[in-house]
């Protein structure tokens, strides 16, 4: 593994001391690492993996025979919080037996003051906290709490570029990478500007200069990342959109597929539905969440669109692209919720037909607006309501995937299938699974696939030889 210096960065800016220190008193010791929310959690516990393997540790999968245990957390619901505190009340009894165990817990949970508290006064028994913006001080960390014999807090509130000068080495064909942190939306039922910050937009010359390091070791698919790409450019001196950012990376020899998430749809602009149509390389998927299909739910989670607004967007993108996949965030169970609310929601899936969902049944999130709001939905309410919710998305998503057996698509295969050794894994240009019999040389390259058949969320295949 390595750790890459992008421009204006130092040796010192990384604490390559420190780690060098970590890897005499470390070297050789196992890690493992638990990450819980989205792709940014996912993507920083990449950043955690590179410095740990960096200085001199070993991955594994065995928690009882860790050395380090680094339990990534997310907030941005209630339920989310609790699988992290309970994860963390197992480790005391696992350290009970592995006396050398050290507990780092990071991530949002962490950068919000009030489930800091609580971990910290329950749980004495972990060594490490920190945050989401100094990942880079991990190492130091590591030396303090050993010299110190002392649990180590370390948040800082502002985000660093400094994080964003450590990445992983690829293994494989596909990347993440963070071109915005924070967000500045305030949502009612969210929590994230209170624990990410306010959006920041990395430069696009780091992410350009990110990106070509990242195909020098075999990259050609990246996913662009943010908590909303569609505002990226606003903080920057030298006016910026992220139409101009895509435009930028379609640019770039030896990426083929260009992804990004999450969008919002209130800052979809005409300029950035445009590149639907002149950029070949941007995959013909986007994720576009609504949350709801009642303007009166909409206006109360402060989504600043409404439900005509957003078919607006949906029409001006099958416009430029007949045959765009889409897939959604929706909310099921927002406090005053009405059944008319509800059949609006429905009413949306239908017209709009999804090719995927990611369905919510609201919880109550502490420190948000939609916490303290009155008209909480019953929870027997809100679960028959998500049924119902999902068995119209799945009938429009089975439907999906059966009209596409039969015909030809240009499939990026990533990695051999989890379930089933003799199959081999990738995603259609509209982010559809598919899985056919394994090729070693087509691991990381665009096949031309024939579809054979499928269910609700995968496809079978068979290679095309011949093309590519």
């Amino acid at each position: 593994m390595k750790v890459r210096l992008f421009k204006g960065a130092t040796m010192q800016d990384l604490n390559t001391e420190f780690i060098q220190r970590v890897r005499e008193t470390h070297g050789g010791e196992r890690y493992v690492i638990t990450t819980h929310g989205c792709q940014m959690n996912e993507h920083d516990s990449e950043k955690i993996k590179t410095l740990l393997d960096t200085m001199g540790l070993i991955e594994t999968d065995d928690e009882e025979q860790a050395d380090f245990s680094i339990i990534n957390t997310c907030s941005v619901r209630h339920s989310a919080e609790d699988k992290v505190i309970g994860h963390i009340g197992r480790l005391k009894h696992v350290k009970k037996t592995n006396k050398k165990l050290k507990v780092a817990v990071c991530g949002c949970m962490m950068q919000r003051k009030e489930s800091r508290d609580y971990v910290l006064e329950t749980f004495p028994h972990v060594n490490i906290v920190f945050g989401t913006n100094n990942i880079y001080r991990l190492p130091q960390l590591i030396l303090e709490n050993d010299d110190r014999n002392t649990r180590i807090v370390d948040i800082e509130e502002s985000y660093s570029n400094l994080d964003n000068r450590i990445f992983s080495e690829v293994k494989g064909n596909s990347a993440y990478v963070n071109i915005i942190y924070g967000c500045n939306n305030f949502c009612t039922y969210c929590i994230v500007p209170y624990t990410r910050g306010r959006e920041i937009s990395r430069s696009p010359e780091d992410i350009i200069e990110e990106i070509q390091a990242l195909v020098a070791d075999g990259v050609n698919e990246v996913t662009l990342l943010g908590q909303n790409v569609n505002s990226y450019g606003n903080t920057l001196e030298e006016k910026t959109s992220f139409a101009d950012l895509l435009r930028r990376v379609h640019e770039i020899e030896g990426i083929e597929r260009i992804q990004f998430t999450t969008s919002h749809p209130k800052d979809m602009s005409d300029d950035l539905i445009s590149c639907y149509g002149e950029l070949p390389k941007l995959a013909n998927f986007l994720h576009l969440p609504v949350q709801a299909g009642s303007n009166r739910v909409l206006k109360a989670m402060n989504r600043h669109y409404t439900r005509e607004d957003y078919f607006l967007l949906i029409d001006k993108l099958r416009a430029v692209r007949p045959d765009i996949a889409l897939s959604t965030d929706i909310m099921v169970g927002f406090p005053g919720e009405t059944e008319e609310d509800f059949e609006d929601t429905l009413d949306l899936v239908r017209r709009v037909r999804y090719d995927s969902a990611f369905t919510f049944i609201y919880s109550r999130r502490e420190g948000t607006r939609a916490d303290r709001m009155e008209n909480q939905v019953p929870k027997e309410v809100k679960d028959a309501r998500f049924q119902r919710l999902l068995d119209e998305i799945y009938r429009i998503q089975r439907e999906k995937y059966e009209a596409l057996i039969g015909t030809e698509q240009d499939v990026l295969f990533d990695s051999r299938s989890k379930n089933d050794e003799t199959m081999m894994s990738g995603r259609t240009n509209g982010f559809k699974l598919v899985h056919v019999p394994y090729e070693e040389d087509s691991i990381g390259k665009i096949r031309k696939v024939k579809i054979v058949g499928g269910n609700t969320f995968s496809l079978r295949g068979e290679i095309v030889h011949g093309n590519k």
